[in-house]
């Protein structure tokens, strides 16, 4: 029985339980590509990820008002949007 609680428990800890697959390859993208402060194109990301910038783009709206590790920010909309992502 407390190991039910234990399990129910983590599975609300984990912010990322919410998050569809392509949402959990982009914050793993981010974490695993981003440093302090770094500034990804989404058509970049899609790229490195098999989809496409729209797809990276309607995909970014719970890694931005989610709790991650990763902070995520819109940044520009030049030639494509820009993310601004610090880990």
């Amino acid at each position: 029985m407390s190991a039910t609680t234990a399990t129910g428990a983590a599975t609300a800890a984990d912010p990322t339980a919410d998050l569809t697959e392509k949402q959990r390859r982009i914050l793993d993208y981010l974490r695993e590509n981003g440093g302090a402060k770094t500034y990804f194109k989404s058509r970049l990301i899609a790229e490195e990820l098999d989809l496409t910038a729209k797809e990276v783009g309607s995909n970014m709206s719970p890694l931005l008002d989610g709790e991650f590790d990763v902070d995520v920010e819109k940044w520009g909309y030049s030639s494509g949007t820009t993310w601004k992502v610090t880990v």
